[in-house]
């Protein structure tokens, strides 16, 4: 059996054929809005049995509308002591089922108890691959962080266990393990944006990073005195009122076969906890701010990803690990700062800090890796939610191909983002009168001009700028996530990697 448990609780799921019989727990059966039962399903329930899911249908006035279920004490002659009956939707909805939402929803209603679930309905067309998508969405809605909590509820503590019944088990079990390796990065990645800020600090971040070696990542951290000598003076200065001191985390993952083939660069925010500075925020919402490093995660989370499906390609994942806080010693409104590029930049707010940090480490990634593509992920500003909600990231580019490859990927894993323009007004609005720049155009177009602002950092290479602020954390809930933090971006990076890196 193949296992998985998080902090409390967790999943249990294993794999036998379709024509095992449920014995004891929950029976998941799947219908569409015709209600009709698969062969299988029907065999298994007996006509006692679809005669009893037809009533009770009916009196309850289910009508199998997707995301819909009904529940019911098994009846007679089934071994189960509970029968799920799970909506589907129509023709049209079951021939473009969400795999990954279906398991979390499943997983939803079995709830902390065991269940056999019947991997079948009329006309069914799943593979191995949407099957294991289906074991993704599971893991992830089982998902709980509750390590903090003293006193738990006896469910608490009892985890979900999953008996999917397939056509063919063996090619099931064999592509879950690659999801599975998927929802290790996903949890990781919530794990590190819902961890407090006084456990998840600079130090003990990169300490948790350098745990990936056990995957074969290559792991280099960059301490205080290594970024001195670097010159990385934009990265700095946010760090400076802090009395934790920064890093910067490097990951390499060299999967593909030629081990000279240029990597994808992932670079990701990694501020552990944001007040603001010198520009402080309100106190109002201010605890969030422990997830200011949700591009940082998803960076971390991915590299887990791609090390445990041993992915055919070369990666490497860049984060800059700061704390912004108020300090005597905290660089200030006003001040001029050099970057490691070499470009000054004015700072009119110390509360725009994740710029910085992604500026120096955008320009260290490109010139030591010499990648073939850079993304960086960042809650970079507050503007992005007021354009586009939490259900949407935001995405500015330098490339149409490697625009088009990300919206594409988001599509396919279900974290889908939305492009946004990148024209010379925004550039133009972050000029300064004292230096090259300044970190801030202020308010109107604030994403925009955020964007702008890292254009600066990465000359020619292709790039990308992946504004997570509404879907990185506090996300509107889903049936894979119920979570403050969400993982978001592994899925995509995930999916990007497989589509158009990997060999």
């Amino acid at each position: 059996m193949e296992s998985e448990a998080h902090m409390a609780g967790g999943i249990e799921i294993a794999f036998e054929p379709l024509s095992s019989r449920a014995r004891g727990g929950d029976l998941v059966v799947f219908v569409g809005d015709d209600l009709a039962l698969s062969g299988t399903a029907s065999e298994s329930l007996g006509r006692p049995g679809a005669e009893l899911v037809a009533r009770a249908a009916a009196s309850e006035r289910f009508k199998g509308k997707s995301q819909t279920a009904l529940s019911l004490p098994a009846p007679a002659g089934v071994e189960a002591d509970r029968l799920v009956v799970i909506g589907l939707g129509s023709e049209k909805d079951r021939a473009k089922t969400d795999w990954t939402t279906l398991g979390g929803f499943t997983a939803g209603k079995v709830g902390a108890r065991s269940a056999r679930v019947l991997l079948d309905w009329p006309g069914f067309a799943g593979n191995a691959r949407d099957v294991a998508d289906f074991t993704l969405g599971a893991r992830l809605r089982s998902y709980r962080f509750d390590q903090y909590k003293t006193k738990k509820k006896d469910e608490d503590e009892t985890g979900t266990a999953l008996t999917l019944l397939v056509a063919d088990p063996a090619a099931a079990q064999a592509a879950a393990k690659d999801a599975a390796g998927v929802a290790e990065g996903v949890i990781l990645a919530r794990n590190l944006v819902n961890e407090p800020p006084n456990v998840l600090y600079p130090e003990e971040y990169a300490r948790r990073v350098s745990e990936l070696t056990r995957l074969g990542v290559e792991v280099e951290i960059l301490d205080l005195a290594r970024m001195k000598e670097l010159g990385m003076g934009a990265l700095l200065a946010v760090a400076q009122g802090s009395a934790r001191e920064p890093r910067v985390a490097i990951l390499r993952w060299n999967g593909a076969d030629d081990a000279t083939t240029p990597p994808l660069a992932l670079i990701g925010k990694g501020v552990v906890f944001d007040s603001g500075g010198i520009s402080i925020k309100s106190a109002g919402g201010m605890e969030d701010m422990k997830g200011d490093m949700g591009g940082s995660a998803a960076v971390v989370g991915t590299l887990h990803a791609l090390a445990s499906r041993k992915a055919k390609a070369n990666v490497v994942g860049a984060i800059g690990i700061v704390e912004n806080m108020p300090d005597g010693n905290s660089y200030r409104p006003s001040d001029i700062v050099t970057s490691l590029s070499g470009q000054t930049i004015e700072v009119i707010n110390t509360d725009a800090e994740g710029r910085l940090v992604l500026a120096d480490v955008l320009w260290h990634v490109q010139a030591t890796y010499k990648p073939k593509a850079m993304i960086d992920l960042a809650t970079l500003t507050g503007a992005i939610i007021v354009a586009l909600g939490q259900d949407i990231a935001g995405l500015f580019s330098n490339d149409d191909e490697l625009s088009a490859r990300i919206t594409a990927a988001g599509e396919a894993a279900g974290e889908k983002v939305w492009r946004m323009p990148l024209i010379p007004a925004f550039d133009k609005a972050i000029d300064s009168k004292f230096a090259d720049m300044k970190n801030t155009g202020g308010r109107h177009g604030g994403a925009a001009t955020a964007a702008a602002f890292l254009k600066r950092f990465v000359n020619d290479v292709p790039w990308a700028h992946l504004d997570i602020a509404g879907v990185g954390m506090s996300s509107t809930p889903s049936e894979i996530n119920r979570s403050w933090g969400a993982g978001w971006g592994v899925r995509l990076l995930d999916r990007l990697v497989r589509d158009h890196y990997e060999r």
